[in-house]
């Protein structure tokens, strides 16, 4: 879908990119042979995002509206993007189909863009991480570049070891579906509205940075009772890093919350696939047909 010379547009519709994570961004197109081209405002501030949400709009449809551009990926998360879902010119979308690539907060972008437009897009690494991993790097180039058309990944230990955390099955079995989820607090920021997506018969992929147990379990409860996410095929859950406790506090743990939620909805369920804010991670195309095998710690996906 990519080759050695395409022009890439780095977008900014969530939160704004400091100067040095900018420099890593061209570094990581350049790494892959890409041509990244921007404007100002994906280098910009405006408080907490990077532009104004007019702005941030403007550069979303400039990147998808230039006939230069092969892909759009998007500089890093924050917050930010549900603000645009109700303005963005979808139809513009439909007609100039292109890669597109993030995650975090941008999994507000790819559920619109999927509900919208049957546009399907890609959870993959957002161009301003640190240099990407030589792990991160080989699936990028596998999913872009050399024409794979199946995957088979199991939970991977990271090779930072800051990031290593517990790889377990949560409940047995096998599940089909096709893939689907993201980043936990925007699934649950989404439920009960248009954008939202549908879990029935889907395999859910969930990853979550920096949030305490019981928020965990506050945001997987407003899924299960504003979303049909019970009715799921099963569940992969990415390496939620910095979402422990300290030892003193009185809390369930991550492991423990995320058994509960598993063990009321009985699908099978494996946690520490490397999906989202680690820095080895696999790029998932989004609504692809996959296999979870929750016994042998494995899931397929095809193209």
């Amino acid at each position: 879908m990519l080759k050695k010379g395409d022009k890439i547009a780095l977008i900014s519709p969530a939160g704004p990119v400091a100067a040095e994570k900018f420099a890593n961004a061209v570094s990581n197109m350049e790494n892959l042979g890409l041509v990244p081209v921007y404007n100002e405002i994906a280098r910009s501030t405006y408080g907490y995002f990077s532009a104004t949400d007019e702005q941030r709009l403007a550069d979303l449809h400039w990147a998808f509206a230039n006939p230069e551009v092969k892909g759009v990926w998007c500089l890093r998360g924050g917050y930010g993007c549900t603000r645009l879902l109700p303005y963005i010119d979808y139809g513009l979308i439909k007609k100039n189909t292109k890669v597109f690539i993030g995650y975090s907060d941008i999994t507000a972008l790819h559920h619109a863009f999927y509900q919208k437009c049957g546009l399907q897009t890609f959870h993959g690494p957002v161009a301003s991480s640190q240099l990407f991993s030589e792990y991160t790097l080989q699936q990028v180039k596998a999913m872009f570049f050399e024409g794979q058309t199946e995957f088979q990944v199991s939970p991977h230990i990271q090779t930072e070891e800051k990031y290593r955390q517990e790889i377990k099955m949560l409940f047995p079995g096998k599940a089909e579906g096709r893939l689907t989820g993201g980043n936990l607090t925007l699934l649950a920021a989404m439920a009960g509205t248009q954008f939202a997506p549908s879990y029935k018969h889907k395999l859910v992929f969930i990853e979550e940075v920096g949030e305490k147990p019981y928020r965990i379990d506050r945001m997987l409860t407003q899924l299960s009772q504003a979303s049909d996410i019970t009715k799921c095929s099963g569940i992969i859950f990415g390496t939620f890093y910095d979402c422990e406790v300290k030892t003193e506090e009185n809390s369930f743990n991550l492991i423990e919350v995320l058994q509960d939620f598993v063990n009321k909805i009985k699908k099978p369920a494996i946690y520490g696939f490397p999906v989202g804010h680690v820095p080895d991670m696999v790029t998932l195309p989004m609504d692809a047909q996959a296999l979870l095998d929750a016994d042998g710690n494995s899931v397929i996906y095809r193209l």
